[in-house]
């Protein structure tokens, strides 16, 4: 039987418009499964199909689309505002695909090639998808670059020009021994050599911190790694491999292939990989069931509170904390963090403004340089994927002919909330700004009544205190937990908001939260920045996977999610299910 093949297009989650295709089911037209691939950099979903056919899954319904910039997508060759929009493009696709298709998340397979395979090992990481299974064919985790410092070099190049391209220096027989196949590939006239820098920059970085914390993936995993691949380094996909936290993952080294691994000569011994890789995840029970890990990120924190640092890096703090101490009165911000914690909302608020004050020319000079460190950088695009979220969040209960009613458990001055409100004043919105500090509280005033913005309250109260969540004249159908939990190392305390929250939050209401499954500078906060009572700021990171799960024991469930493009802070919208379907799902 032929499978039927349709192309169209799909929008993805910032309005641009891709091509896709997909393939019906060889057999049983019923099916609920579906494999989806994913092309390879300079590539096309036009030339999936082989791939399709040979993995031999005749009962599931196949899919893949052009990457931006590629195929028969409008747009410069190559490029993309961000790698980070790549990997976006790839939940929009499977949230797509599932609702069209009613094809559950958890019958999901993803065959991803070199590039594609690192956008879906990001994907799987930041977003923390349910998906049965994915296979990772030659994962472009560190590419080779023949030239000495090309990489400072590309960064230089980005930095001055805005859109830079250059072109790949892979011939299609580094590639394949197979002759037809690099002919094929030769006379393609939608395969592009040209990328941009900032893509593959992207790539570089992206690929490093995912590796690095591959232990907080557990989804099942097949790395196929090329034994004479000349386009990336395979010793870094083995390390990859090894931690990973996948209850089912195997790693097949393929003798005397080149980095095209599905285009190969041999490529039978890579598709059988594929095919027994794909029945034995299926032969798993539910991917819903599965334990997040914890226990690394746990020891992290430990670590980070109570380790000491090499000497070295110690005598580095040291001489940071003592600079800090002499010089850091002159810029506001360090000013601010020194005295009210650099976790405090007095000093969130001071980071939100991204104005560098200070005392003196000098003074201006550090806070700019403070204000604009890599994690701050994050903290305002996760203030703007909030209010993003909120604004949507809003829209959809008024169209519902709702009256909306926001509280943020924890909001410090609650700087991004008064801003939506003032926004939208003229509509049914009335926000509740809620902070255990009464400075915080006082400092939210001070922003309502500059703005002049009236349909604000604001309290004194704990996040983790159950009794504080009951009013009488108002039920909350948007809550908001914003920077809160990486505060904290003990669940039982995060499942206390959660457990309130979801007893507060309205049938048919929104929650909002915030995560930080990663963080480049955690070591350096922890021995350089006092929190709000004056010790060290260790935070607890949590996977998303772990930081969802929790959510989810609580009956409230992700649809949708935002990462900044350093893979900081996430921001996810969840809806409370219904109770008697938590009910069942427990038992």
């Amino acid at each position: 039987m032929k499978r039927d093949e349709f192309k169209g297009k799909f929008q993805t989650f910032d309005g641009e418009e891709l091509v896709y295709r997909s393939w019906g089911p060889k057999k049983d037209s019923n099916s609920k499964k579906a494999l989806i691939v994913l092309h390879r950099g300079h590539e096309h979903s036009g030339r999936v199909f082989e791939q399709i056919e040979r993995v031999g899954a005749d009962d599931f319904h196949a899919f893949s689309y052009d990457g931006r910039g590629h195929g028969e997508n409008p747009g410069e060759r190559g490029y993309a505002p961000s790698f980070s929009h790549m990997i976006k493009d790839l939940d929009s696709f499977v949230h797509f695909i599932s609702k069209k298709h009613e094809i559950p998340v958890e019958n999901i397979v993803v065959l991803a090639n070199s590039v594609g395979a690192v956008i879906t090992s990001a994907w799987v990481h930041d977003y923390a998808p349910r998906i049965r299974g994915m296979v990772l064919a030659a994962p472009a985790f560190k590419i080779k670059l023949y030239v000495p410092f090309a990489m400072a070099g590309l960064r230089i190049l980005n930095f001055f020009k805005k859109k830079a391209f250059i072109s790949s220096y892979v011939k299609s027989k580094f590639l394949t021994h197979d002759v037809e196949e690099q002919r094929k590939y030769d006379s393609d006239k939608l395969i592009t050599p040209q990328i941009a820098v900032n893509i593959l920059l992207g790539l570089f970085d992206t690929s490093k911190r995912v590796v690095e914390d591959a232990g907080a993936i557990t989804t099942p995993t097949l790395v196929l790694s090329a034994e004479k691949d000349y386009v990336v380094d395979s010793k870094i996909q083995k390390f990859f491999y090894e931690r990973l936290s996948s209850p089912l993952k195997r790693f097949v080294s393929l003798k005397g292939f080149y980095h095209g691994v599905l285009y190969e000569k041999n490529r039978e011994e890579a598709f059988k990989e594929c095919a027994e890789f794909i029945d034995d995840c299926f032969k798993v029970e539910s991917t819903n069931n599965w334990k997040p890990v914890s226990h690394y990120t746990q020891k992290e924190y430990s670590d980070l509170m109570h380790k000491h640092t090499p000497v070295s890096r110690d005598v580095m703090y040291l001489m940071q904390r003592a600079s800090m101490k002499t010089l850091g009165w002159m810029s506001e911000g360090m000013k601010v963090g020194m005295k009210h914690g650099f976790d405090s909302g007095l000093s969130l608020d001071h980071v939100y403004g991204n104005t560098a004050k200070g005392f003196s020319p000098v003074g201006k000079a550090i806070d700019y340089f403070y204000i604009n460190a890599i994690g701050w950088r994050g903290i305002r695009q996760r203030k703007v994927h909030i209010q993003d979220s909120l604004n949507k969040a809003i829209d959809s209960l008024l169209e519902e002919g709702k009256s909306v009613r926001i509280m943020d458990i924890a909001a410090g001055p609650g700087r991004y909330l008064i801003e939506v409100a003032k926004r939208r004043e003229r509509e049914d919105i009335k926000v509740l700004v809620r902070d255990n500090t009464p400075a915080n509280i006082e400092q939210g005033k001070k922003i309502a009544s500059e703005l002049h913005c009236e349909n604000v309250d604001f309290e004194v109260a704990s996040a983790f205190d159950k009794s504080t969540y009951k009013y009488e004249d108002f039920q909350p159908n948007i809550v908001v937990v914003s920077g809160l939990f990486e505060l904290f190392e003990d669940n039982d305390l995060i499942q206390e908001a959660i457990s309130a929250i979801s007893e507060t939050v309205a049938s048919g209401g929104f929650v909002i939260y915030t995560g930080q499954p990663w963080h480049p500078q955690l070591e350096l906060i922890a021995n350089t920045l006092p929190n709000r009572d004056g010790n060290k700021w260790v935070m607890r990171r949590r996977t998303q996977l772990e930081l969802d799960a929790l959510f989810e024991t609580h009956g409230i469930k992700k649809e949708n999610m935002d990462i900044d493009e350093w893979g900081i802070f996430t921001v996810s919208t969840a809806r409370p299910v219904l109770k008697k379907n938590v009910e069942a799902k427990a038992s």
